[in-house]
This record gives structure tokens, sequence and C-alpha cells, in this order.
């Protein structure tokens, strides 16, 4: 593993003030992940994982909006699909920093 980080739906817009996440509809994600330098060699690939919880390696995620997350209750826990989008002004993609030598 190269990099990897916890970023919430939630706080996709503001930091601040969290919001619900609409199903079903492709929302954009801007965040950075910890600074780690690394050089992919021709061929190499990179993978992407998306999940919406890491547990048992952190806290549970209950897949519903609920005020905090550590007071939800068992009924506010619900199965979560995740999908990558690939149609013509939807496509999913992850845009990464590129260094050049100089």
């Amino acid at each position: 593993m190269i990099a990897a980080d916890i970023f919430r739906g939630r706080y996709r817009e503001s930091l601040s003030t969290p919001k619900a996440i609409t199903s079903d509809k492709p929302l954009t994600y801007r965040f950075a992940l910890p600074a780690a330098n690394h050089v992919f060699l021709p061929g190499h690939r990179i993978m992407v994982q998306v999940q919406s919880s890491w547990f048992p390696l952190y806290d549970r995620n209950p897949q519903t909006f609920v005020p905090n997350i550590f007071w939800a209750k068992p009924g506010d826990y619900q199965k979560a699909t995740q999908r990558i989008y690939h149609t013509p002004g939807e496509a999913s993609s992850i845009e990464l920093p590129v260094v050049t030598e100089k």
C-alpha cells in the first residue's frame, strides 16, 4: 500500500457542514491523500479501493445519515453499494499529480 486515508462522504462539500449522500447519483469527491513519493515504472498498474467502511480497521459506518456515527442505533446500519460510472459525462475518474524530472 502506497497511500491510504479515510474520507467520510458526508464532508465532501464542507468539513464543517456534513451533508447526506444522494443515492444512485454520481458525486464529486476532492481530497488529498497523505504525501507519498512513488515511481510507477512502465507497465505498472495502480489499484484503487473505494469502500463505505474500513471495519475492523476503523469504526463501522452505518450507511445512513445520522448526526453522529458513534451514536448510531442498530436500525441505522444498512447495506451499501458502491458504483463506478462509465456513461459519457458522468464517468468515474481519479486525478493524480505527476512530477516530471528536472
